[in-house]
């Protein structure tokens, strides 16, 4: 649907649709730096140098954005080009901030699968890898600042890593739990849940066209909204559907399919939320790929633009590209990446495509917000588990898996203890937290560390 008619009940303002597609390119391009970075350069686009949207209602899609499951910032960008151009814009905001990321991701998949036996590859990544942990360290701060408020917050972020590193606790379930603690919590103790605030507190701003016509709250149409899930559920899933018919339910690619559409239904609280439960699962159920093969795929993320899930593209390609299943390996790969791209990102496309009217409507319901202040601090919890599985994974080169009574511990080897790594990771804390030198620089110095280290000297 085109821009709203002016004078329409869903009014907005009068973008040109080639203007917000040459915008929402060029947001795709540059969106470096995982969520925060991705949020921070459209707001600073689309509120201060575009004016399209006000500060206020730019929070309030944002807040209910991070409620769904899925790439918060790829949905906010959907939500944005829906209110200023319906599905035609929504479908352009949405698509243009993944696909420049997922071409790159793609090529580098194939690199790597493809020439890992390269020293120089290997050389490379050895010294990402170290400075991936600083980067996990640093959302694990960035994170709990904003959500351990007090101790009940901390009692949830607890319970969720005791959950998910100690007893092995399904993701999906702890995210569900952490909804109904802090929902109930927000109805008990509202002063105590109610963390991640709605967007009242936005800063004061001068009224502006824009911003009065976006605050028009679009009509309702149940009708519509099935017909907009059924197409969705069927743009979704109709390949994982095809998949198991041909192929049956045991087929690598049916596996890949049906895993990956599993993640974009749990994935609360974005994409380090995620990771543990991805890795755990992919290398050692699947066993499509090893857990330093993990790191890399996310050094690869962190270092290009799009969301950070698109390392599941990553996991994806490797899972075809050594399941072929008879194909060429890099078409399988390519094949596997594909579909997990696929069923990755079509789910926010129906979050947002039969959702936003009705959370457009529901401004002010503080049900949510207590929900969501419970799951960000259990993912906390769940970021730190992921934390800790990488610093094993990084720094030793052997980890057992130990199970006693129902309690699963990582156990390292001592003596397979890397000083090198160590050290490099040591620098990159040091580079992210006292020099404040970013993300980028920080995982490029790295890599130049860890290459020179490794092929000169050892």
């Amino acid at each position: 649907m085109d821009i709203a008619k002016t004078g329409s009940e869903d009014a907005v303002p009068r973008v040109s649709f080639a203007d917000a597609f040459r915008v929402w390119l060029k947001i795709g391009l540059l969106g470096f730096g995982g969520p925060a970075g991705q949020i921070a350069l459209m707001h600073r686009i689309l509120v201060d140098e575009k004016k399209w949207i006000g500060e206020a209602r730019f929070l309030h899609a944002l807040n209910y954005c991070m409620v769904l499951p899925g790439p918060e910032a790829q949905q906010l960008a959907t939500y944005i080009g829906w209110m200023l151009h319906r599905t035609a814009g929504g479908l352009a905001a949405g698509l243009l901030f993944v696909i420049p990321g997922a071409i790159v991701i793609l090529a580098l998949s194939a690199v790597c699968a493809g020439f890992q036996q390269v020293p120089l590859v290997q050389a490379l990544f050895f010294g990402i890898k170290a400075a991936v942990l600083a980067v996990v360290v640093e959302a694990l701060v960035r994170i709990g600042r904003r959500a351990l408020k007090n101790a009940w917050m901390y009692a949830l972020a607890a319970a969720a890593f005791v959950g998910i590193f100690f007893l092995d606790i399904p993701f999906p379930i702890i995210v569900v739990a952490a909804g109904l603690a802090g929902y109930l919590g927000g109805r008990w103790r509202p002063q105590r849940f109610m963390v991640v605030k709605p967007h009242a507190e936005a800063k004061p701003e001068a009224p502006r066209a824009a911003e009065a016509a976006l605050d028009a709250r679009p009509r309702v149409r149940p009708g519509q909204t099935i017909r907009t899930v059924l197409l969705w559920l069927a743009v979704w899933l109709a390949p994982v559907a095809v998949l198991w018919i041909m192929l049956g339910w045991r087929n690598p690619f049916t596996e890949i399919g049906v895993f990956f559409s599993t993640m974009a239904v749990v994935t609360f609280g974005g994409a380090y939320a995620v990771l543990a439960y991805v890795a755990q699962e992919a290398v050692a159920t699947y066993g499509w790929l090893s857990a330093h093969e993990m790191l890399d795929g996310l050094g690869l993320a962190e270092t290009t633009p799009g969301p950070l899930i698109l390392v599941l593209e990553y996991v994806g390609f490797l899972a075809g590209f050594r399941n072929p299943l008879g194909l060429d390996p890099f078409m399988a790969g390519m094949l596997g990446a594909l579909l997990t791209v696929w069923v990755t990102f079509a789910p926010s496309f129906l979050w947002i495509f039969a959702g936003a009217p009705y959370v457009e409507r529901t401004r002010g319901m503080q049900g949510f917000s207590a929900a969501l202040s419970g799951i960000t601090a259990a993912v906390v919890g769940v970021i730190l588990n992921l934390t800790v599985w990488f610093a094993l994974n990084v720094l030793f080169a052997t980890v057992e898996t130990v199970r006693w009574h129902g309690v699963r511990l990582y156990v390292p080897e001592i003596a397979s203890l890397d000083w090198a790594a160590l050290v490099l990771a040591a620098a990159a804390l040091v580079a992210m937290f006292r020099l404040k030198l970013g993300m980028i620089p920080t995982l490029a110095g790295a890599a130049a560390l860890g290459a020179l280290w490794h092929l000169a000297l050892r």
